[in-house]
């Protein structure tokens, strides 16, 4: 019996001794995992913060501008409309050009315009034409030589992009150059004329509708 007695003494202080280092290695065993997943967390990639490039920083694929929200939404001055006829014809469908086609008109620039290929036609608004006073645009438009100077003088012969008005100077129909500058959809011509709906499609052209009359160079 006390044999017996010694036997259970001996098991009691054994467990006694086991449980705490049982319990350390569990705990040390926590630890390592823990260790192991702040590890991971920190190795992890982390989450892509930066900011999308702003919107208009790059240049626009469709039309673009403040002024394109004037555009009929269909029918024949629309986007669609205009791009299916030659550019003096998709210029008479839109009613904040009509200064300009009556312009177009008196020079007789209609067929040369709409049957030239592949240009670039800088189109004032009825307001760009609003600019210049009565009486001096009364003496243009009734001057044929005077007039066509001019009104060539917003045509480039070849389709620009925007990306190619960032920074570019071109030959104008009229002989002389004109100089484009800017990005996204913020654009000026010889540094005076700003572009209010622009990279529209015609036809034969491409159509930068612009609120300043351009005065040829020379």
């Amino acid at each position: 019996m006390t044999a017996f007695r010694y036997r259970r003494a001996a098991l009691a202080l054994t467990a006694a001794a086991v449980l705490p280092l049982t319990l350390t290695a569990c705990g040390g065993d926590n630890s390592s995992s823990d260790a192991a997943a702040d590890k991971a967390a920190s190795s992890a990639p982390a989450e892509d913060t930066s900011s999308a490039p702003a919107e208009g920083a790059a240049p626009a694929d469709g039309p673009f501008g403040p002024a394109c929200a004037s555009v009929p939404k269909d029918g024949a001055g629309s986007f669609d409309g205009m791009a299916q006829d030659p550019v003096a014809t998709a210029a008479s469908n839109n009613p904040a050009l009509s200064t300009l086609v009556t312009a177009v008109k008196k020079a007789g620039l209609v067929d040369t315009l709409n049957n030239a290929e592949n240009i670039t036609v800088f189109a004032p608004t009825n307001d760009a034409f609003a600019k210049i006073p009565k009486a001096d645009l009364d003496k243009v438009l009734a001057d044929k030589d005077m007039l066509t100077n001019i009104l060539t003088y917003h045509v480039v012969g070849e389709k620009l992009s925007p990306t190619q008005l960032e920074s570019g100077t071109y030959d104008t129909l009229q002989k002389s150059t004109l100089t484009t500058k800017g990005s996204g959809e913020d654009y000026t011509v010889n540094d005076t004329s700003k572009v209010v709906c622009g990279n529209v499609p015609t036809a034969n052209a491409t159509v930068y509708i612009v609120d300043t009359v351009l005065m040829p160079k020379s």
